[in-house]
């Protein structure tokens, strides 16, 4: 049990006021969904300076290379910004005993991606780097 001090520490406050305390298996299950949005984050923005790295090392600037960069590089943003949103939305709901909301960006994430992927592969048939 918390005591008031703990309670009162406990950031953000207008989720902690909410509800009960759940299981905490819950709450570490969903603060390891949370880490999981942000190391695909950071693996989106990776491959956004990667490939735009690519652009340097060719000499040869390509514009569809340079939107391929840019798209996985606000997709990471995208990803990072909506994740503690997606983690609070998710641990109200447990507090509440509430369903959990559904994962808005995954479908966002998952078709992006396959766009991403598909232009590419046309990138690596036109271009050959």
């Amino acid at each position: 049990m918390a005591s008031d001090r703990e309670e009162h520490s406990r950031w953000p406050k207008r989720l902690y006021e909410q509800g009960d305390e759940p299981d905490p298996r819950f709450t570490l299950a969903n603060e390891r969904t949370f880490l999981a949005w942000i190391r695909t984050a950071l693996a989106l923005m990776a491959g956004g300076v990667g490939i735009e790295a690519l652009n340097a090392v060719t000499g040869h600037p390509n514009p569809l290379r340079t939107a391929l960069a840019v798209a996985l590089l606000l997709a990471g943003v995208l990803c990072s910004a909506t994740a503690f949103t997606r983690w609070m939305t998710t641990e109200r709901a447990l507090r509440q005993g509430r369903p959990l909301p559904a994962p808005r960006l995954a479908p966002a994430l998952g078709y992006g991606l396959g766009v991403i992927g598909v232009a590419s592969c046309v990138l690596l048939l036109l271009t050959g780097v």
